[in-house]
Formats: structure tokens, sequence, C-alpha cells
């Protein structure tokens, strides 16, 4: 499977804008079966979130049907969403048939504030995509490894899912902590690891750095924002390496 991600410079509370630079960078990519944009890629993520809040069927969701048509794959990002008198940072999977499915965010960030305008996912999801299983999470979910643990609730010997695909705005400043954890996630559950995140300085003046990364299940990062993962090798690993069959 072929993943790009896009390290996008937010445009600051403009979706339209932003959905324009996108579909720009798209059009520009390499062919690719999954394309990523990071954590609310139509704001930027800050107090003004759930004021820009759209309806689930709003004009974000038919754009990604449309580009997600075009180009014949998946796109993941996420936006905010008004849903039954509730705002969600939800993580949307959008497929060329125009059918989708979504994940709110776990783990609202409190030391930002979010937590209290952004209502908190209770749902852990894992979604197919052309024979690979994958997991979603946004952000500070990264965090929580127990969160996002790779084992069946209904089998020793199996385990969820094969790709972990993380979007974030995660400043420049915890750098280190969002390398480490995105390495970390890899190797404890023998699982490719995407993080998709931002760049350049939002609104409130704080500075992203990127660090946008795909990892093999072995902790070792790929080359560039496109690659090719081998869900092959990522089984022979496993198989000769089961160390899941141990997990606590």
């Amino acid at each position: 499977m072929v993943i790009t991600l896009y390290q996008q410079d937010i445009v600051w509370g403009d979706a339209e804008a932003n959905r324009q630079c996108v579909e720009k960078v798209l059009a520009e990519s390499p062919k690719s079966d999954l394309f990523v944009v990071p954590e609310t890629f139509t704001t930027g993520f800050g107090d003004h979130m759930a004021a820009l809040a759209e309806e689930q069927e709003g004009a974000t969701l038919q754009w990604a049907r449309r580009m997600a048509s075009q180009y014949n794959l998946l796109f993941v990002g996420t936006w905010i969403v008004r849903d039954e008198g509730k705002v969600y940072n939800r993580l949307h999977w959008v497929y060329p048939d125009g059918s989708f499915g979504t994940y709110d965010k776990g783990h609202t960030f409190r030391v930002s504030g979010e937590a209290d305008q952004i209502a908190r996912g209770t749902r852990r999801e894992v979604f197919e995509w052309r024979g690979w299983r994958i997991k979603p999470a946004i952000c500070y979910d990264l965090r929580f490894p127990k969160w996002l643990r790779n084992k069946s609730e209904y089998s020793e010997q199996k385990l969820d899912y094969d790709l972990l695909l993380v979007c974030a705005n995660w400043p420049g400043s915890r750098h280190e902590a969002w390398t480490t954890l995105l390495k970390a996630r890899a190797i404890e559950n023998q699982c490719y690891v995407v993080g998709c995140n931002r760049c350049g300085t939002d609104g409130a003046g704080i500075p992203y750095t990127g660090d946008s990364a795909i990892i093999d299940y072995k902790g070792f990062v790929l080359p560039g924002t496109t690659a090719t993962l081998d869900k092959e090798k990522l089984y022979t690993f496993r198989e000769h390496w089961p160390f899941y069959l141990d997990f606590d």
C-alpha cells in the first residue's frame, strides 16, 4: 500500500483556503492508496474551533468525497463537527465510493482548553482498506498506550490492526516527545505507524516543526512523506517474533 502524508501549513480559520491548498497538493502528489492530512486541517487547532464547526454532512465532507473519488484513494483527516448538540474533533476516512467512517478524539487536550469546548469520544475504532486493518488516533491520543494497544479483546493470538494512523497538531516545543512516542507505539504494537503533523506557525503564534513520519514495525523511519508499506514483511516479522503472545 502506498501512503502519502501532507505536512500542511494550515491557514488559520479559513476552511475554503485550506481545502484548495490540499486539493492542489493532491493533484501534484504521487499516485497513492491513502492520503493523510493533519488534525483540524480546515481550521487549525485553537479556541476558535467550536465556532467554526461544520455539520457532519457539511462542505468538507462533500469535498473529501470528491477528492477520494477523483484520485481513487482513501482520504483521511480531522475537522471539527457539530453533531446532536455536541462538538467533536472528528477524524474521517472517506472512500472513493463516497462512504465514510469516523473516530472522535478520545483524549481532548485539557492543557489547551480543548476539553472545555470539544466532547470526548468514547469508542476505539479499526477500519479496513485494501486489505489493511487501520487504527485511527488524534494527536494527544498518542500519549496513551493502553488506548492504542494492539490486541484483540477476544483472543490472545490476534492483533487488531496493521497500521496506526495519527493526525496531529503537535507543537515544535514537544518535538522529542512526538518522535519518541511514534516509534514506541510502532515497536510495542508490532505495526506500522504514520504520524501526520502540521508545520508553520498558527494564529496563536505557536510554531510547529512538522516531523511527520512513516515508521515501520521495528521503529525505523522510512524516508520521505510517501512510502510503500509491505504487509507480507510485517506478518513475517510478527510470526518470527510473536511478542504479542505475551502482551499484558
